[in-house]
């Protein structure tokens, strides 16, 4: 396999996927929620806790995104690209209707772009949701891998998409959440098992002096506290978030996220323990009743 242009298109074999309340619970759980006080966000990780449905975090569907998007590129790639080296570049995910917390899903995805940074190629995959039995569509994925050391070919370099500059106002709002020392070990239960994010050896090898914290484990403990923060904890007002992951979290550091609302939409960013950025470029897009200054 050779990684050009001539990619773009290509679909990968549709992926099936069921989930249940347990699972759905243990995301809510590997995200952090209930760490501070097991009391609160009952409703996301229990059933029927005083007498209410079980709730979905939203960002739990881009678990079979990822699958379909991230693991059938891989597949395709084989040999071509060094997974040590891979790192995650950005990623958008999308909600069309609010996730059931038990569900059979069919998720279809394709390379939507491949671009030549010279010293990386960056493929972007879109990764589609669905019901299995309806074909109702639930949620897209699209994310961006980067390949250290798979370009070169003399391919389009694609968009220049620099870090947007933080906004000159003191941010509205501070959100705060302490990461777990083994919040990579309970992530990894969702199906993500890199041994990037546990085992030394391969951290070191990749260029880390420990294992780093899953992107999408830092992505969705950012979504659930805007969630918290922005909608009331409702997940049918969650529209869309997407951000550019620009260095790794620790496990055991905390996520500082710094936003400023506008309408319907809160741009963010997400700091280390260090005030190092995390997550860049950030955008957390609501739907429904009321806005972002709520």
């Amino acid at each position: 396999m050779r990684i050009s242009s001539d990619l773009v298109g290509t679909a990968f074999a549709p992926t099936a996927r069921e989930w249940t309340r347990r699972d759905c619970a243990l995301y809510a759980l590997a995200i952090g929620a209930g760490q501070q006080d097991p009391g609160e966000e009952l409703e996301f990780t229990t059933h029927l806790s005083g007498g209410r449905p079980q709730r979905v975090y939203p960002i739990f569907g881009a678990l079979a995104g990822g699958e379909a998007g991230v693991g059938g590129l891989l597949a395709l790639l084989g040999g071509a690209v060094d997974t040590r080296l891979m790192l995650h570049g950005e990623q958008r995910f999308e909600q069309f209707t609010e996730l059931p917390a038990q569900a059979s899903v069919i998720t279809a995805a394709h390379i939507s772009a491949v671009w030549d940074k010279g010293s990386a190629a960056v493929i972007e995959t879109v990764a589609d949701t669905c019901d299995a039995t309806t074909g109702e569509p639930y949620c897209r994925s699209t994310q961006s891998m980067f390949f250290r050391g798979s370009g070169g070919w003399g391919g389009d370099r694609g968009p220049s998409s620099p870090a947007a500059p933080t906004p000159d106002a003191e941010p509205e709002r501070v959100l705060v959440a302490r990461t777990r020392h083994d919040q990579a070990l309970l992530y990894r239960l969702c199906g993500d098992e890199n041994p990037l994010h546990v085992d030394p050896e391969v951290a070191r090898a990749a260029g880390y002096d420990r294992p780093i914290l899953h992107g999408m484990c830092t992505y969705g403990i950012v979504g659930r506290l805007l969630l918290h923060s922005y909608a009331d904890d409702d997940p049918a007002r969650f529209g869309s978030i997407s951000a550019r992951f620009s260095r790794p979290l620790l496990p055991g550091e905390q996520v500082v996220v710094e936003t400023w609302p506008d309408g319907q939409n809160v741009r963010f960013v997400a700091k280390n323990d260090a005030a190092e950025i995390v997550l860049s470029n950030g955008r957390f897009e609501l739907v429904g009743e009321g806005d972002s200054r709520a």
